[in-house]
């Protein structure tokens, strides 16, 4: 009961994406299990501290997640009046390294939408993919979850629902919109009601699953020769890598991902450092030594405004 009152916090209150419930109340779940817990008003810092010693096994990225499952369904027994502190404000999350994606070269965008035999329905369809997750820097759930009346080809944009139920307008471009329109006029009947305005659909006529994604993007680099940890995310990465390498704000690339942070952006876009070279070089009042010219046309400048006075 508790934990399916936490389900519905998370999905109602917090307005939390499915997987992301998913993995918060399985992570509780696994707690309560492992520590045999009664009442929640037993658990102190202590208790978490063993918990996650016992969990060495976990990566720290995956034990920061663990933590931040925990501090949320505490958090959530203090507004329901359950406990009045919450034990894992006692614990150190574990320090994090700067987490870099593996990013493609332009190049290599190319040879894995070239590899894909465009001669079946499905081919169109995983080609159609690719050039909107590189296309609009979609998240992989955005992308399964696409839907036929989010598309305006017309306007230059599609819709997104992304996390938390936030609404964005993304750009597409016409080589994605062009690659949509041609699966969309092979693409298979709908199985029924609930499939009939999803854009991606499997051979059975409903939705394209995450894994399924996952799997055709690692097979495409396979034949591509592309020999990198890739995934959907890789393409989202690559998306914003190549627009700021390119002279794209920052904070419209933001916008375009839907990051609520500045800060998370800036991990997605680690552009070399020739590129901000010729950022400052371009724009720093302080470029270069002024010329002879200038320097007297600046003297004159102030031996005028000095008669002036």
């Amino acid at each position: 009961m508790l934990l399916k009152d936490y389900r519905n916090y998370l999905k109602i209150e917090r307005a939390m994406s499915p997987n992301t419930v998913a993995s918060y109340c399985c992570d509780v779940e696994k707690f309560l299990d492992a520590l045999e817990v009664k009442d929640v008003r037993e658990v102190k810092p202590e208790v978490i501290l063993d918990y996650l010693s016992s969990c060495q096994d976990l990566s720290k990225r995956s034990q920061a997640r663990l933590l931040s499952s925990l501090r949320s369904f505490f958090g959530w027994c203090i507004v329901e009046g359950m406990i009045a502190d919450n034990p894992c404000d006692m614990v150190d999350s574990p320090k994090l390294g700067r987490y870099l994606p593996d990013v493609l070269s332009v190049e290599e965008v190319i040879s894995i939408i070239d590899s894909v035999d465009l001669s079946t329905w499905n081919g169109l369809r995983d080609r159609a993919i690719l050039e909107v997750l590189y296309g609009c820097g979609l998240r992989v759930s955005e992308a399964v979850e696409l839907k036929i009346s989010c598309l305006y080809f017309d306007e230059g944009f599609v819709r997104i629902i992304g996390k938390g139920n936030k609404e964005r307008l993304v750009p597409v471009g016409e080589v994605a919109a062009e690659a949509v329109n041609e699966y969309l006029a092979r693409r298979p009947e709908p199985a029924d009601a609930a499939s009939e305005d999803i854009l991606f659909l499997n051979r059975f006529g409903r939705s394209l699953s995450r894994q399924s994604m996952f799997k055709m993007i690692k097979t495409q680099a396979l034949i591509a020769d592309v020999r990198k940890e890739i995934s959907p995310h890789t393409f989202r990465h690559s998306f914003a890598t190549h627009l700021v390498e390119r002279g794209a704000d920052l904070r419209m690339v933001q916008q375009m991902l839907g990051h609520e942070s500045l800060s998370t952006t800036e991990i997605y876009t680690h552009v070399d450092s020739t590129t901000w070279q010729q950022v400052v070089l371009k724009h720093h009042p302080r470029r270069s030594r002024p010329c002879h010219s200038e320097q007297m046309a600046s003297c004159h400048s102030e031996h005028a405004e000095e008669s002036l006075q």
